[in-house]
């Protein structure tokens, strides 16, 4: 009877402990499991901030070497046509090149291909306005200048808008450059200043076209800038 007694405990205390080890080791696959999820989580969170700076750090390189094939390609082709060609209408010209850049945002626009334009209620038509008078008399001017000088002698003049926005926007809206980026702004002008100081060939009516282009050219990308940063334009608005 004794023993029998000694049976059914050791059985029920056996049970017991099966059931807690039962428990214990699905405690410890529950805690495996959340940690593997965690990990998981942490390394595709930390995967996609990668990616995102990649992209935030890759975007500017690629916009500021695109403008700067684009803008190259673009006076080098002006100053084909004027020069060899002999088209002798730079103004012209200037209406050829937004129409042509109207054209392709319109099929971009109809393809879907371009991001969400601004509500135009929120931008008043007297900025607009003065934002493409200003544009298109310095492109204007622009044309004209390259159609009398060199490349060596409009892009010199084209070297002075970099300062005159500074002096412009610290005038206007008090706006401090830092030492660091005078520095780099510094570097480039001397920089093209000497790569193209060997092509300087102007006349004084063409002298006279560049110097009055650097004020309209300075106050175009001024307004454009606050436009973008201010109202949330794009570049492709």
């Amino acid at each position: 009877m004794m023993f029998k007694g000694m049976e059914l405990i050791t059985s029920v205390f056996g049970r017991n402990l099966f059931l807690k080890r039962k428990d214990s080791d699905a405690e410890e696959a529950a805690r495996a499991l959340e940690e593997l999820r965690g990990s998981l989580y942490n390394e595709l969170r930390t995967s996609e901030g990668a990616k995102r700076q990649q992209q935030r750090l890759c975007g500017p390189v690629v916009a500021l070497t695109f403008n700067f094939l684009v803008s190259v390609g673009i006076i080098m082709g002006n100053k084909l046509v004027m020069g060899k060609v002999g088209f002798n209408y730079p103004i012209l010209l200037t209406l050829i090149h937004y129409t042509s850049a109207w054209l392709q945002l319109a099929i971009l626009k109809a393809l879907s291909l371009l991001p969400p334009s601004p509500p135009t209620k929120t931008t008043p038509f007297s900025l607009l306005f003065a934002l493409g008078a200003v544009m298109a008399f310095a492109s204007g001017l622009a044309n004209t200048s390259l159609k009398h000088n060199s490349v060596g002698f409009y892009q010199m003049a084209k070297i002075a808008v970099t300062p005159t926005i500074v002096v412009a926007e610290f005038i206007l809206f008090r706006k401090i450059v830092s030492f660091y980026k005078v520095l780099a702004l510094a570097v480039v002008s001397v920089g093209v200043a000497v790569a193209t100081v060997t092509d300087l060939e102007f006349n004084m009516f063409g002298a006279c076209i560049a110097i009055a282009w650097i004020i309209p050219s300075a106050i175009n990308k001024i307004l454009w800038s606050n436009l973008q940063q201010k109202r949330n334009w794009t570049a492709l608005a």
